[in-house]
C-alpha cells in the first residue's frame, strides 16, 4: 500500500481539483455509461467509471479501490427509485414464446452524478480520519500487459489487472486475492467490454467466493453472460466474447475461461497445462452443438452453424444455444516454484505453441537484465511475426522475481 504522505497527498489535491459536490448544472467529470442500467449493471459500471477516474490521476491502486466500494456502498444504501426509467415500449414478436421478464432501468447519467457525490463524500471523510481497510497493504505483483489492434479495423480485445480485489469488494479476511482476465471479443467491443467489467463483480458477489472460488468463477461468467443477452436484446447488440481469468487467492490458483483464450502456468522453466480452450473441432463440443440441432462445418476453420469460430462465448444472441456461455473452471495449489501465469487470446496462441514462450520469456529477460516489465510486447511482437493478423492481447503475471528466473538458469522447453 502507499506510504507516507502519498495517500493524504492524493485526497488534498482531490479537494483542492473538487472543492464541492457537483450541482445539479455541473459538467460531469467522466463520461455516464450509457444511457440507462439495470440495476445488475449498476456496482459494475460505476467501479469501472470510478478505477479508471481515480487512477487517471495517479491515486495508489488500494486507495482507488477501496474508495470505489467504499463510495458504491453507500450509494446502493440509498433509495435509487429516482433514477428510474420507463424502458421503451419495443414491438413484441407475435411468435416469441418467452415471457421477457421485468427488468428495472435507470438513468446512468444520474446515478454517475450522484456516485461522484458520493466519492467526494468519501474523500472527504477520509481526509479526516483514514479507515484501517484503506491502510491494508495489498501484495505487490509484476504485471506486463501489452494488447494490439494489429491489421484488424478494430480493437475488439479487452483485458483486466485487479491486484486490489479484496478493496475494491470489501474482502477483510485474511486471505489476499488477485483477479486478471483477458476477453477476446468479436462482432464488435460492446461483449467484451461487458464481461471485462462485470465477470469479477458477479464473482465476488457469490456466496461460494470464499468456500469454492473456481465455482464462483464459472458462475460468474454465466451470469455475466445472461445481463449481456438482456442488454443485447434491449439495445440490438449481435457481438460475444471468449474469455479467460485466473483468480489468485492466498496460495491458490483458480481459472476459468470459456471459449479458445488460454491460460497457461510455468513452473521451474516447464508449461504446465491448465485447460482445454473451447473450440467447434472438439468431439464433445461437436456432439454437443449437435444434439441442439446445430452442425459444425469446415469454411477456412471449424465454425458453428457456418458462421462462428468458437463454441462458446458471452453474448452472441443469435447463436444461443449452440455458442454455450456455460464456463470450466478449475483450480491448483501453488508451491512457490512457479515462475509466472500466461493469459492470451487466440490472436497470440494460434500461432505461438505453448512450448515456445518458455523460450521467448527467458531470451527477452536475458536481454533486459531481468527486467520483466515488457516482456509482454516481447511475445506481441513473436505473434506477429509469426502471421497474426487478429487483435493480440498478452499478459504476464509473474509470480517469483523474474531476477530470480534468469538467475535460476532454468530453460524449459515442454508441457507437463
Amino acid at each position: 500500500m502507499a506510504c507516507g504522505t502519498e495517500i493524504p497527498d492524493f485526497l488534498d489535491a482531490f479537494l483542492q481539483d473538487f472543492p464541492v459536490p457537483l450541482s445539479p448544472e455541473s459538467p460531469l467529470p467522466w463520461k455516464a455509461p450509457g444511457a440507462m442500467l439495470s440495476q445488475e449493471e449498476v456496482e459494475g459500471e460505476l467501479a469501472e467509471l470510478a478505477i479508471g477516474f481515480l487512477g487517471s490521476r495517479n491515486a495508489p491502486s488500494p486507495l482507488a479501490a477501496a474508495l470505489t466500494h467504499e463510495a458504491i456502498s453507500q450509494l446502493l444504501r440509498t433509495d435509487l427509485s429516482e433514477f428510474r426509467k420507463l424502458p421503451r415500449q419495443e414491438e413484441e414478436d407475435d411468435n416469441e414464446e418467452e415471457e421477457k421478464a421485468p427488468v428495472i432501468l435507470l438513468d446512468a447519467k444520474g446515478l454517475a452524478r450522484s456516485f461522484f457525490n458520493k466519492l467526494w463524500e468519501v474523500c472527504s471523510m477520509w481526509q479526516k480520519q483514514l479507515p484501517l481497510m484503506a491502510r491494508t497493504p495489498q501484495q505487490q505483483w509484476l504485471v506486463s500487459i501489452h494488447a494490439i489492434r494489429n491489421t484488424r479495423r478494430k480493437m475488439e480485445d479487452r483485458h483486466v489487472s485487479l491486484p486490489a480485489f479484496n478493496h475494491l469488494f470489501g474482502l477483510s479476511d485474511s486471505i489476499d486475492r488477485a483477479y486478471f482476465a483477458v476477453f477476446d471479443g468479436h462482432g464488435g467491443v460492446d461483449a467484451a467490454r461487458y464481461a471485462a467489467v462485470h465477470v469479477h463483480v458477479n464473482a465476488a458477489q457469490r456466496p461460494e467466493l470464499s468456500t469454492d472460488p473456481a465455482r464462483a468463477l464459472k458462475q460468474a461468467f454465466q451470469h455475466t453472460d445472461e445481463m449481456f443477452l438482456w442488454k443485447a436484446k434491449r439495445e440490438r447488440l449481435q457481438s460475444g466474447t471468449t474469455g479467460v481469468c485466473a483468480l489468485i487467492a492466498g496460495t491458490t490458483l483458480h481459472i476459468a475461461w470459456l471459449g479458445d483464450s488460454q491460460v497457461i502456468l510455468v513452473q521451474q522453466g516447464q508449461v504446465v497445462k491448465l485447460m482445454e480452450p473451447h473450440k467447434p473441432e472438439r468431439q464433445d463440443e461437436k456432439a454437443r452443438i449437435e444434439a441442439l440441432g446445430g452442425f459444425v462445418s469446415f469454411m477456412d476453420c471449424w465454425r458453428v452453424n457456418g458462421t462462428l469460430a468458437v463454441s462458446r462465448a458471452i453474448g452472441d444472441v443469435f447463436q444461443k444455444p449452440y455458442v454455450s456461455g456455460e464456463a470450466d473452471a478449475a483450480s491448483r495449489e501453488l508451491t512457490g516454484t512457479e515462475d509466472y501465469l500466461l493469459l492470451a487470446c487466440d490472436g497470440f496462441f494460434d500461432v505461438v505453441p505453448h512450448q515456445e514462450v518458455t523460450s521467448l520469456v527467458r531470451s527477452h529477460l536475458l536481454k533486459q537484465k531481468g527486467n520483466g516489465l515488457h516482456v509482454a510486447e516481447e511475445l506481441v511482437a513473436a505473434a506477429r511475426e509469426r502471421g497474426s493478423h487478429d487483435n493480440i492481447t498478452v499478459m504476464v503475471v509473474f509470480l517469483r522475481d523474474p531476477q530470480e528466473l534468469l538467475e535460476s538458469g532454468v530453460l524449459g522447453a515442454g508441457d507437463s
